[in-house]
C-alpha cells in the first residue's frame, strides 16, 4: 500500500493516486468542517479543500510517516478562513446596504432572491454613480470577495486606502439607496 506521500507524489500524473488520497482523507476532513461550519456547506469546503490540494502537489512536504494529513488539514485551516472572512464581508456589506442578511430557508433564499432581483436596478445606478475608486474598490473587496491586500494591489493603493475606499463606497452606496427605496 502506496504512503500517502507516494500518492500525492504520483497524483499529478495520476488521477486514481489523487482519488485514494481523498479516499483517505475526505471523511477526516468533512468531519472536521461539520464540527465547525452548517452541515450544507462542510462539503463545499471539503471539496475546496482538495481542488486546493490539487493544485498545491507541489508544496507538499513529506511528513516522518509519510502522512498527508497535516498538510491537508492546513488547506482546510485556511479554506475555513477564507470562507468565514467572505461571510463576513458579505454580512457586513448586507448589513450596510440594508440588505437582508441571507437564511438557508427555503422560501427565504427564494424571497431574497427576488428581493435582490428587484434591488438590482437601483444597485447598479447607485454603483455607477460612486466615484470609480470606491466603485472598484466595493467590486474587488464585495464582488469578487478578494482580500484587502489584494484589493490594494489592483488599484495600486495601500491596504489602509483600499479599505478606507471600501468603506466610503459603503457608506456612499448605503445613503444612495436608501434615498432610492419606496
Amino acid at each position: 500500500m502506496a504512503t500517502d506521500a507516494e500518492l500525492i507524489r504520483a497524483a499529478g500524473k495520476d488521477a486514481e493516486a489523487f482519488a485514494e488520497l481523498y479516499r483517505r482523507h475526505a471523511r477526516a476532513i468533512a468531519s472536521w468542517f461539520a464540527t465547525r461550519t452548517p452541515a450544507r456547506i462542510a462539503g463545499e469546503l471539503t471539496a475546496e479543500t482538495f481542488a486546493q490540494a490539487a493544485l498545491s502537489l507541489h508544496r507538499f512536504r513529506d511528513q516522518a510517516d509519510g502522512s498527508a494529513a497535516p498538510w491537508l488539514f492546513g488547506i482546510a485551516r485556511n479554506v475555513l478562513r477564507r470562507s468565514l472572512e467572505r461571510e463576513r464581508v458579505e454580512t457586513a456589506a448586507r448589513s450596510r446596504l440594508g440588505v437582508p442578511l441571507r437564511s438557508y430557508d427555503d422560501l427565504d433564499a427564494v424571497e431574497n432572491r427576488l428581493d435582490a432581483e428587484q434591488l438590482r436596478p437601483a444597485l447598479d445606478a447607485a454603483l455607477d454613480r460612486l466615484p470609480p475608486g470606491q466603485r472598484d474598490a466595493i467590486e474587488l473587496r464585495i464582488v469578487r470577495a478578494l482580500e484587502y491586500d489584494e484589493v490594494a494591489g489592483s488599484l495600486g493603493c495601500s491596504k489602509v486606502a483600499a479599505r478606507i475606499r471600501v468603506a466610503r463606497g459603503l457608506n456612499s452606496l448605503s445613503r444612495l439607496l436608501k434615498g432610492a427605496a419606496p
